[in-house]
């Protein structure tokens, strides 16, 4: 951490001979007498007392040799520090966690593989639900996350990342409660004629994207676009209207205003753990683990 004249100026005034630095360094020793000599003028001060006998450090030699040997004395325990904030990093899990994501599926498995991982810790890291920022959110997996877990059948989603699945959530329907709807344990398409139906935009999810072409076919359904992924202004929106949100059985209680509903359709919205690309080792060996609990 320490420039080579400084390091030379201390081993010298070490060993008290400039062969003998020249020697612990694997220099020659005009090569170490000409970084003293740059020292010396760079610091505008006269370090040693140069006699036949040897060598001996000034009064200035000797001030800047104490706090030299103390610079890197600490500069020994920093280095310790920084290795082993390093190996904490390279030992901790970053998990990505919010309203729409949240962590806790995740949390689960890793209490049922955790043995597999000593000395490993997770840091919980939390994130907002921006239907505009998303997407920076998947990019920074392997940066910002190693993890995250939610439902994923987005094609714009799964162009940043890496998705192991796990299983399907149900797609549902949040009304109000106050809907007509709201006390139905399960809704089919006839029920929806009549209704406003918020869903995401077509092309990005295969489920929705079939679940729309179900609706077209009904008679009386009008469809309203929502932006192309959620965020808790959707939901607040279906709250404060008596619209029809085509939600997911999994974020039944994101908005307490609101009822999640099982709707007759067979097909769900795979679930899973998102990870970077180029995952690192550890990464990989996780979600190896996972095959032993899923």
């Amino acid at each position: 951490m320490f420039n080579e004249k400084l390091t030379a100026f201390v081993c010298v005034a070490d060993c008290g001979s400039f062969n003998k630095a020249a020697e612990k360094l694997y220099i020659s020793a005009p090569s170490v007498m000409k970084q003293i000599n740059s020292l010396e003028k760079h610091l505008g001060l006269k370090l040693f007392d140069r006699t036949n006998h040897g060598i001996r450090l000034t009064p200035a030699g000797q001030v800047i040799y104490k706090h030299a040997k103390y610079l890197f004395g600490y500069s020994e325990k920093v280095i310790e520090e920084a290795k082993k904030a390093q190996y904490a990093e390279e030992t901790t899990f970053r998990i990505g966690s919010s309203l729409l994501n949240p962590c806790k599926p995740f949390m689960d498995l890793w209490y049922r593989i955790n043995r597999e991982f000593p000395g490993y810790k997770l840091r919980i890291v939390p994130f907002d639900d921006d239907h505009e920022g998303v997407l920076s959110e998947i990019a920074a997996l392997g940066n910002k996350y190693d993890f995250l877990i939610g439902a994923c059948d987005s094609e714009n989603w799964l162009e940043l990342c890496n998705f192991k699945q796990l299983g399907e959530y149900r797609l549902c329907c949040a009304v109000s409660r106050e809907h007509p709807l709201a006390k139905k344990e399960l809704i089919t398409f006839d029920e929806l004629r009549g209704e406003t139906l918020m869903m995401v935009k077509r092309g990005d999810s295969h489920a929705v994207d079939a679940f729309r072409l179900e609706a077209e076919r009904v008679p009386m359904i009008h469809i309203e676009d929502t932006a192309q992924f959620y965020d808790i202004e959707v939901f607040n929106r279906c709250a404060q209207t008596r619209n029809v949100l085509l939600s997911l059985e999994c974020w039944d209680s994101v908005h307490p205003g609101l009822v999640t509903i099982q709707v007759d359709f067979e097909r769900g919205v795979p679930y899973g753990v998102l990870y970077a690309k180029n995952a690192p080792a550890d990464v990989l060996r996780f979600l190896s683990a996972l095959d032993t609990v899923t």
